[in-house]
């Protein structure tokens, strides 16, 4: 009798068996003549040479479901087990303008005219500014673009960076390491993630460098290639922090810039960085700028009245 053993990486074995085991339950069944053993992240099989190489092959095709869809069911993987190719099974990124099918197989998607135009500038143009206030899906947009693109290989890894002005000077007396300091400045972007790729594959990710999160200081001296690159709340560069960062830009490189020139926490008569580059940089070819406003907030209903209601308060100044 020979042996198969197959492990299972960047991949969560309770997400990819199932509860209590479903999944490789469902298995046994359409391959009945073949001994399973799943155990920790590994599956181990037991039966005759050709009846093997199909369910390495089949085994196979469930991971990369899997790793795309981040979601494994009695449907989907009697879809793989029954399916001659890939176009049988698999539902095209483009259908439905979803992005990203995000975990437990949510489908993350532009969610309106703004969010859409977002998705467009980005197929057209390697440099794009999403600018408009709180909970309209900036950078959750990104990031989604992001993670499609690097599915995808369009890039070969994602860089998020902010700047830490909200630390400012009190970062110092902040306990822990620097990631561990700056890392609630990052949080939003780390939400977004979690939200897109499963736990395991993103630590992966983070830990080999395919995904990188940091402050904007960490890209002083880089040239930025083959990524997708976002700046988020953009409104707190300054004007040399600004330049620095759109110079960093490399080949084959996107690069995505979202702020809220609303909400400035830069010192006063510090002159706002996205300000300034939304000025400079509107007629220059290959850079695409979208406004979103209260319309796009998706946030809580409650969300769209406040943003009104200080703009009301605003305009009269």
């Amino acid at each position: 009798m020979n042996e198969l053993i197959i492990e299972l990486s960047e991949i969560s074995p309770r997400e990819f068996f199932g509860q209590q085991n479903a999944n490789i339950e469902l298995l046994k069944k359409y391959f009945p003549k073949l001994k399973l053993v799943a155990r920790g992240n590994q599956v181990k099989v037991f039966g005759d040479e050709e009846r093997l190489e199909e369910f390495d092959k089949r085994f196979t095709m469930l991971m990369e479901h899997f790793s795309k869809y981040n979601k494994l069911d009695e449907n989907s993987i009697e879809r793989v087990l029954t399916s001659e190719k890939k176009e049988d099974y698999e539902t095209s990124f483009e259908s439905s303008e979803v992005l990203v099918h995000g975990v437990g197989g949510k489908l993350i998607k532009a969610q309106t005219a703004n969010q859409r135009k977002i998705v467009e500038a980005v197929k057209k143009n390697d440099m794009v500014f999403a600018v408009g206030p709180a909970g309209t899906g900036k950078t959750y947009t990104g990031v989604a673009l992001a993670v499609k693109a690097l599915k995808e290989k369009q890039v070969k890894r994602i860089i998020l960076t902010r700047p830490a002005v909200e630390a400012g000077e009190n970062l110092g007396f902040l306990p822990g390491d620097l990631k561990e300091k700056l890392d609630p400045y990052m949080q939003p972007l780390y939400d977004a993630l979690r939200d897109m790729i499963p736990h395991e594959k993103l630590d992966s990710f983070i830990e080999k460098g395919v995904i990188q999160i940091a402050p904007m200081a960490f890209m002083r001296g880089r040239t930025l290639d083959n990524a997708f690159v976002i700046l988020d709340e953009a409104q707190n560069t300054t004007h040399a922090q600004m330049k620095m960062f759109l110079t960093r830009m490399g080949r084959s490189a996107k690069f995505m810039i979202t702020g809220d020139p609303g909400q400035i926490d830069l010192p006063r008569r510090v002159i706002s960085g996205l300000k300034e580059a939304l000025l400079v940089l509107k007629t220059v070819k290959g850079v695409d700028i979208i406004y979103l406003d209260d319309k796009d907030v998706i946030r809580h209903r409650l969300v769209k009245s406040i943003i009104s209601a200080y703009n009301a308060i605003e305009n009269r100044e």
